[in-house]
C-alpha cells in the first residue's frame, strides 16, 4: 500500500527557508550562523521537514552536507519563498520595495578581489538591502563545500545542477622585474627561457586543469610557486623568476616588464554559474549583471592588445 502524499497543512515554509540555509552554506553550524541560530535548531527543523515530506533531503558529504536529489529539487521550488518573505518585510515597513537578500559569490583571488569587488561594492551602495559574501577560491567547481549563489570559474561547468555561461576572455602572459632581466642576456626567443626559474601555482596543488601551462613553456621549471596570485605577483616584482601572471594584474605594473608578449599569450575563460536554487532571488540577478557590466567595461584589462 503506498504511502499517504504529505499534507501541504504540515510543511512549514519556515522550515524551508532552514533547508535553503543548508543548501547554501553545506554546513549545518554555517546556515545556524546565517538564521541567527544554533545549530541544533537547524538540524531540528530539517527533521521535521523531513518528517513532513515523508523523504530524506539531506546526507553527510566528504567536506559538508549534501542535498539529496530529492532535496535539491525541493529547493529549487523554494528558492522563490525568501524573495517573497523580504518582499511582505518591505510592505510590513511601510511599502520598502527595496531589493533584499545575502549573495554569496565564489571567484579566483585575482579576478575576485580587483573586479568583483568594486563591482558588488557599487551595486550595494545603491541597494543597501543586499548582504554580500565574496569567498576566492580557484578550484574545480562543487556542489559542497562552502556553498554559494554565484560562482566565478576558469573554463566552464557541465554539471546539470548549474546554470553557466561564458563571463570573458582573459590573457596570462610572462612578466619579469627590469632587475631580474638585467642580471641575465637578452630574451629573445621561446628557447631564451629555458635556463629561468618560473613564478606560478604549486604544481602538486594545481587543481584546475586549464592553469597546467607550465609544461608548455618548454624548459622551465617553477622556482617559486604559490596558490596565492598576489604572492605570485610580488614574488614576480622581486625578482624571484620570470612569472606567468593574469594580464589584468601585470600589465601596467610600473615594476614589471613584458616578456616575449607576442608569442606567451594563453587566453583563458572565465564562466559564470548560478545555482538553480538561486535563479529565483533578484538579488542573485542583480550581482551577475553587475559583474558582467563590470567585465564589460574593463575587457581591455582583461585581454590587452
Amino acid at each position: 500500500m503506498a504511502s499517504p502524499a504529505p499534507d501541504p497543512l504540515d510543511v512549514s515554509t519556515d522550515d524551508l527557508r532552514y533547508l535553503l540555509a543548508v543548501a547554501r552554506t553545506g554546513r549545518l553550524i554555517s546556515a545556524a550562523t546565517l538564521l541567527g541560530v544554533d545549530h541544533t535548531t537547524v538540524r531540528r527543523r530539517i527533521d521535521r521537514l523531513e518528517a513532513a515530506l515523508g523523504v530524506r533531503l539531506l546526507d553527510r558529504g566528504v567536506d559538508g552536507w549534501e542535498l539529496t536529489a530529492i532535496g535539491r529539487d525541493v529547493a529549487e521550488r523554494a528558492a522563490p519563498l525568501e524573495h517573497l518573505v523580504e518582499q511582505v518585510v518591505g510592505a510590513a515597513s511601510g511599502g520598502d520595495n527595496s531589493v533584499r537578500g545575502t549573495v554569496r559569490i565564489v571567484a579566483p583571488e585575482g579576478f575576485g578581489t580587483l573586479f568583483v569587488a568594486p563591482a558588488v561594492a557599487r551595486l550595494q551602495a545603491e541597494h543597501p538591502g543586499i548582504t554580500l559574501e565574496l569567498v576566492t577560491s580557484t578550484r574545480p567547481l562543487s556542489l559542497r563545500g562552502s556553498g554559494y549563489d554565484l560562482a566565478i570559474t576558469v573554463g566552464s561547468s557541465a554539471s546539470s545542477r548549474l546554470t553557466a555561461e561564458p563571463l570573458a576572455p582573459y590573457s596570462l602572459r610572462l612578466y619579469a622585474s627590469p632587475e631580474y632581466l638585467a642580471a641575465f642576456p637578452p630574451i629573445r626567443t621561446l628557447a631564451d627561457l629555458e635556463t629561468h626559474r618560473l613564478v606560478f601555482y604549486v604544481d602538486a596543488l594545481l587543481t584546475v586543469r586549464e592553469l597546467d601551462l607550465a609544461p608548455v613553456l618548454t624548459g622551465m621549471h617553477v622556482g617559486f610557486g604559490s596558490t596565492n596570485v598576489f604572492a605570485q605577483l610580488e614574488a614576480t616584482r622581486r625578482g624571484a623568476g620570470i612569472g606567468l601572471l593574469h594580464a589584468f594584474m601585470g600589465e601596467g605594473d610600473p615594476a614589471l616588464v613584458p616578456v616575449l608578449p607576442a608569442e606567451v599569450d594563453f587566453r583563458l575563460q572565465f564562466s559564470v554559474s548560478v545555482r538553480r536554487d538561486s535563479l529565483a532571488l533578484e538579488a542573485v540577478s542583480m550581482v551577475r549583471e553587475a559583474i558582467a557590466a563590470e567585465v564589460r567595461e574593463r575587457q581591455h584589462e582583461l585581454t590587452p592588445n
